[in-house]
């Protein structure tokens, strides 16, 4: 059998699994969250990060995962997700595009804050946002080499859809297609935060397509979300949060905390560092630390000084399975010349478990996992 054949054979094998139809073609859901304002903002802000920037905001999509679904391609500033079987319900879609929406904002506004940064300064003139288009169809799976591509009449119709005739630039799409297989009084109860809308765009060949849609823009709301106290491990407002009296002073706090090199010797678990020692100690920086039996990815974001002289650190963690979307704030406030206040804050788009035990189980964790930490890098400074 030759190579072309043993590709054919793969593809009629993915098209006839479990659940398809006679035609190899199977029920799908297929969401495509895309960044409005992204051509815009990358040739006229005329910075260097911005690319970077974007690529950033994609993760920050995919992290933001609740529905388990599969990333098909990243298509520049959008990424086909697909789910093979039956829907899901109105309520669990809406928490999906909810949490997409809160996370890519949220790290926005974080951005945003380095007010001497000409990267936040391009995007308070050009604004990003987000439209999210989701469709529910047929679709054929073909494994070509080690990707998997999605063919049929309904992935062109879910591309589609993404140039239609909604004033705007920030709401979720529903397709007939997703919206005929919930009870229209699910729909209207999920919905009750904003108005589900009746739309429709004429498309060459497929002619005119009737779908739903509803602004995201009330959302803006909960960007905002309520601290912890100091006392309440629970990650109320998906914010965990420890602090602690240093007697070192502020900037020698901030020094060690920003070291990759010191950080094995002061956070829990920790074991190894790994990053390009050429980069260390520059904004934008990844490296990976070894912790327990895992590893987890660091990047450095930012790092501030507000009007009364605190120290603001921040750096995003990827690929945390249980806490999607993590950011680690260090916010350092002198008290004297020889003494500092450090508050470590971890910030987080959601806990990945439908089970509520679970989820609280690994919120009590995670905050004596930061207590602790904090605890040893008290030892640490204060040698």
């Amino acid at each position: 059998m030759g190579v072309l054949d043993e590709l054919r054979a793969q593809r009629r094998a993915a098209g006839t699994a479990s659940g398809s139809a006679a035609d190899g073609q199977q029920p799908a859901l297929l969401l495509i969250p895309d960044i409005s304002g992204f051509t815009r903002f990358i040739e006229e802000s005329g910075n260097p990060q911005a690319p970077f920037l974007v690529a950033d905001l994609l993760e920050i999509l995919i992290e933001a995962n609740t529905l388990e679904l599969e990333v098909n391609e990243i298509q520049g500033d959008a990424v086909l997700f697909y789910r093979l079987g039956p829907p899901p319900t109105a309520e669990e879609l809406v928490r999906q595009c909810r949490r997409i929406y809160l996370d890519f904002q949220n790290y926005l506004r974080l951005v945003e804050r380095d007010t001497g940064s000409a990267l936040a300064a391009s995007l308070q003139e050009l604004a990003l946002t987000l439209k999210i288009v989701v469709h529910y169809g047929r679709v054929s799976v073909a494994r070509i080499r080690e990707h998997t591509k999605l063919m049929g009449r309904d992935v062109i119709v879910v591309h589609r859809l993404l140039k239609n005739n909604i004033a705007g630039s920030e709401y979720i799409l529903l397709s007939e297609g997703y919206t005929a297989t919930q009870p229209p009084a699910e729909l209207a109860r999920t919905f009750a935060w904003t108005r589900l809308l009746p739309g429709s765009t004429y498309y060459e060949h497929l002619g005119e397509t009737p779908y739903h849609y509803a602004h995201l823009s009330p959302l803006r709301l909960l960007l905002h979300a309520p601290d912890v106290d100091d006392d309440v491990p629970t990650g109320r407002g998906c914010v965990l949060k420890v602090r602690r009296a240093l007697r070192v002073p502020a900037p020698y706090a901030l020094r060690v905390l920003s070291n990759f090199r010191l950080r094995p010797r002061w956070m829990e678990g920790a074991t190894a560092v790994h990053y390009d020692v050429t980069k260390a100690g520059r904004l934008g920086t990844s490296y990976k630390v070894d912790v327990f039996s895992g590893q987890i990815d660091f990047q450095t974001v930012q790092c501030l000084e507000d009007e009364d002289g605190r120290l603001t650190y921040v750096e995003k963690i990827s690929h945390f399975r249980l806490f999607p979307n993590a950011l680690l704030f260090c916010c350092v406030e002198a008290v004297d010349f020889d003494s500092c206040l450090l508050t470590l804050e971890l910030r987080y788009g959601h806990v990945a478990s439908s089970h509520r035990l679970v989820r609280f189980g690994q919120l009590r964790r995670l905050y004596r996992f930061l207590g602790r930490s904090l605890a040893r890098f008290a030892q640490l400074v204060e040698r």
